[in-house]
C-alpha cells in the first residue's frame, strides 16, 4: 500500500491479448494495486485514462493506431496526475529516450518480475521514477559516450547548489520526496523547495526530464 493506504489504480495497455490478460491477472494478485481496465492500443488508452483517471498506466510501446510513445505524450499532457510506466520488449536507446521525452516516469522491459513492476508502480505514484536495469544502463552509456563527456564542466551546471545537486542525483536514482528527505535529514517541504529551484535553473518540467538532465551532466 501507499502512504495514504489507498490502492494504486492501474490501467494496463498492450496490444497482445495474452500479454495484456496476463498482466491484468498478475497485477490483480499484488497487494496495494487495483486494475481499473485494460486497453489494446494507445488510442483506447487515452480514452480510458480520461474516463477512469488511473494513478498509473502500464504502457506497451509498439501498438497499432496510436503507439505507446504518442499515447504517453497525450496522457501526460492532458492528465498530469496520471504517471506512465513503459513495459516493453525494446531496450534500445531510441525507444528509451523517446518514451522518457514523451513524459514516461518509468521504463521496464518485459523480463521484469512482479516485484520489479510493483516497485516501479509504487515509485512513480509516489512522485519518483521507476527505471529498470536495462534503461539505467542505456542512460549511463549514453551519458558517458555523449558530447558532455568531452567537455564536462568542473562545477555544477546552471548554477545548481551542492544541495540541489544532491537532490537531483537522488531523483535520478528513483527516490521519492520522502525518501530524499530521510537520506538528507531534511523536511519534505525543504526537498520540494530544492526541487522547484533546480527545475527552474535547469529548465526541466518534470522528474523524467530531471533524470535525463542528471545523466547528461554526469550527476547520476
Amino acid at each position: 500500500m501507499t502512504a495514504d493506504s489507498t490502492p494504486t489504480r492501474v490501467l494496463v495497455v498492450d496490444d497482445q491479448t495474452v500479454v495484456r490478460e496476463g498482466l491484468v491477472l498478475l497485477l490483480g494478485l499484488l497487494p496495494g494495486i487495483e486494475v481499473l481496465a485494460s486497453a489494446a492500443d494507445g488510442a483506447e488508452a487515452v480514452r480510458l485514462v480520461a474516463e477512469h483517471a488511473p494513478d498509473v498506466v502500464l504502457m506497451d510501446l509498439r501498438m497499432p493506431r496510436v503507439d505507446g510513445v504518442e499515447a504517453t505524450r497525450l496522457i501526460t499532457e492532458r492528465h498530469p496526475g496520471t504517471a506512465v510506466v513503459v513495459l516493453t520488449t525494446y531496450s534500445d536507446d531510441a525507444s528509451i529516450m523517446d518514451a522518457l521525452k514523451a513524459g514516461a516516469r518509468g521504463y521496464l522491459t518485459k523480463d521484469a518480475d512482479a516485484e520489479e513492476i510493483a516497485r516501479a508502480v509504487a515509485a512513480v505514484r509516489g512522485g519518483g521514477t521507476g527505471l529498470g536495469r536495462a534503461a539505467q544502463e542505456r542512460l549511463v552509456a549514453a551519458a558517458v559516450s555523449g558530447p558532455s563527456q568531452r567537455s564536462r564542466p568542473t562545477g555544477l551546471p546552471d548554477g545548481l547548489t551542492a544541495r540541489e545537486g544532491e537532490v537531483l542525483t537522488l531523483i535520478a536514482e528513483g527516490h521519492s520526496n520522502s525518501e530524499i528527505a530521510r537520506r538528507l535529514t531534511i523536511s519534505e517541504s525543504t526537498v520540494k523547495t530544492h526541487i522547484n529551484n533546480l527545475f527552474a535553473k535547469t529548465g526541466v518540467r518534470d522528474r523524467a526530464q530531471a533524470v535525463r538532465y542528471a545523466y547528461r551532466h554526469g550527476l547520476a
